[in-house]
């Protein structure tokens, strides 16, 4: 398969979601003629399934590929290659037209609450809106009640019906986003970094919100973070990407006691620890360098060139193949850490 990625099953389940070999590649063009001369590997090789009523983590650094995956999943980005199953059906090559069903199913929870809502609009003009687009609700009166019923349900006033954006604050126009997400109310939800841009106490009452519509909705949620803290404890499975590949994918509470890629052991030994006497155990894993471009990714392993402490022979040569490790995590490595290693990194994992 290409990327040297094999596909990860779920479960014996059905996936409501399948992503094999995805690619994205955004053309670099220069000249008088706009010629091609390379393109931008956003993404490259991501195989994953999404089960029905989980919440599934796509976490990494910046650039690394996250959020231009929840766009193809969505469809608002066309694929480069490889193929996107919804329910057993091939979406990836599917015409507006024929996807526009479907967008009943997928919604997505943007990460700025600023720019996301239509300024000119009213509150209720902007959730009433995919009644609109796909014909529901036709009758005036009652579209007024049900977005009225999506405000209440998501914690806003009803009787701010119309008031507009700049009128509420970030975490109220976030629940706003949650609300015309839900009114269709789709199998999926694609949120997009959506508390990265808010103070941590509200970012908690908006978890806390898309938790309760979950259990009350059956939704289930690919939730895009940078923050492994709040991935930890709002994810049933976590995916961490790099450089346009997923580097290693397992139920939440063994990615976070027992990483086996050295990136992912990286990223938790940057968070920080509450308990002192774990605090004082643990050894910072700082990566070196910078990450590559995109444009030029390293060969072989991506993550070699910042790897300095594990990096051998067969790293700059092969590239590791996405499978299954000591403790039931899928990784793509060819030296995954030890237990040994892990308690120095994540000391509360040998608490």
């Amino acid at each position: 398969m290409r990327g040297g990625q094999r596909p990860v099953s779920a479960t014996s389940t059905e996936p409501l979601v399948q992503v094999r070999d995805l690619v994205k590649h955004f053309p670099i063009r220069a000249g008088f003629f706009q010629r091609q001369v390379g393109a931008v590997q956003a993404v490259d090789g991501v195989s994953f399934d999404v089960r029905p009523g989980e919440t599934l983590g796509l976490v990494g650094e910046s650039g690394c590929g996250k959020s231009t995956t929840a766009r193809l999943i969505t469809r608002l980005l066309e694929p480069t290659a490889g193929s996107i199953t919804w329910e057993g059906r091939d979406i990836a090559g599917l015409s507006r037209r024929e996807l526009k069903p479907l967008r009943r199913e997928m919604q997505m929870i943007f990460q700025d609450p600023y720019s996301s809502l239509n300024p000119r609009k009213t509150v209720g003009s902007i959730i009433a809106e995919p009644f609109v687009i796909h014909e529901v609700e036709t009758d005036q009166r009652k579209r007024r009640v049900r977005v009225q019923e999506l405000m209440e349900q998501v914690g806003l006033n009803p009787e701010h019906f119309n008031r507009l954006p700049h009128q509420f604050s970030g975490g109220q126009r976030q629940r706003i986003g949650v609300a015309r997400a839900i009114a269709l109310k789709p199998k999926l939800i694609v949120a997009d970094e959506p508390v990265s841009a808010l103070d941590v106490s509200i970012q908690a009452q908006i978890l806390n919100l898309l938790r309760d519509l979950q259990r009350e909705l059956g939704l289930t949620i690919i939730f895009i973070a940078h923050d492994l803290s709040v991935v930890r404890h709002t994810c049933d499975r976590v995916a961490v990407m790099y450089l346009g590949k997923i580097v290693e994918l397992a139920e939440s509470d063994d990615l976070y006691g027992h990483p086996r890629h050295p990136y992912t052991g990286a990223l938790l030994s940057a968070v920080p620890v509450p308990d002192p006497r774990l605090a004082r155990n643990k050894q910072r894993q700082v990566l070196g360098g910078d990450v590559p471009s995109p444009t030029n990714p390293p060969k072989a392993c991506r993550f070699h060139t910042r790897c300095s402490k594990f990096v051998q022979g067969t790293c700059d040569v092969d590239e590791p193949l996405l499978e299954p490790k000591d403790g039931g995590n899928v990784a793509a490595c060819h030296f995954p850490l030890t237990d040994e290693e892990i308690a120095r990194r994540v000391p509360t994992a040998a608490a």
